[in-house]
């Protein structure tokens, strides 16, 4: 089901499955990150389910949005929890399928994003794909998400939000991945459930 109007990126709070139908394609990008054909495989019939509680704290610092995400999927893959602070404080993470990473995450609008990868080519070229798409709700803020692997040599970073795919509003992502000069993106689209 497409995201009600009462849902914006200040307040995703539900259950938001993957609608492969409309999503890009991820499993190059698994690939990219070194996950195994095997769990690759798996999670190609898997339904992909985020449970999602988004909240204002004031730890480790004030007003601070916290975005707690429990990833589960079905036919037995373990899924990952994901507790994003929007503060840009790098965090180390460990998982069962991508390992451990650097990551960190933040408010951004489209400015900040272009402010961001200002340097090389390639920088502007992921800055315009993470930027592309988006409707211009809640002041055109988004959520930008970054990770790095301890060990496996990429990066990727996600840009969050809501885009118009079918005619009908979705939350989606904007998925860049790099390892060495090789890049892999892909959008990742979710259906509402509660």
């Amino acid at each position: 089901m497409a995201a009600p109007p009462s849902k914006t990126i200040k307040d995703l709070s539900g259950q938001w499955t993957m609608n492969k139908g409309l999503s890009g394609d991820f499993d190059s990008i698994l690939a990219m990150q070194g996950v195994s054909w095997f769990v690759r495989r798996a999670i190609s019939f898997a339904t992909v389910t985020l449970s999602v509680k988004q909240y204002v704290n004031n730890d480790p610092s004030p007003d601070v949005t916290h975005i707690d995400i429990t990833q589960t999927a079905t036919g037995g893959i373990k899924g990952t929890t994901e507790l994003r602070i929007l503060d840009w404080t790098a965090r180390d993470h460990k998982d069962g399928i991508f390992g451990e990473v650097h990551a960190r995450s933040r408010w951004v609008t489209p400015e900040q994003l272009r402010e961001l990868h200002g340097g090389s080519e390639s920088e502007k070229e992921d800055a315009e794909y993470l930027g592309e798409g988006w409707l211009d709700e809640d002041g055109a803020e988004r959520v930008l998400s970054w990770a790095e692997s301890v060990g496996g040599g990429w990066t990727v970073e996600q840009v969050w939000g809501f885009q118009e795919v079918d005619g009908k509003r979705y939350y989606a992502r904007n998925v860049n991945c790099r390892k060495g000069e090789e890049v892999k993106r892909a959008r990742l689209v979710y259906d509402f459930h509660e």
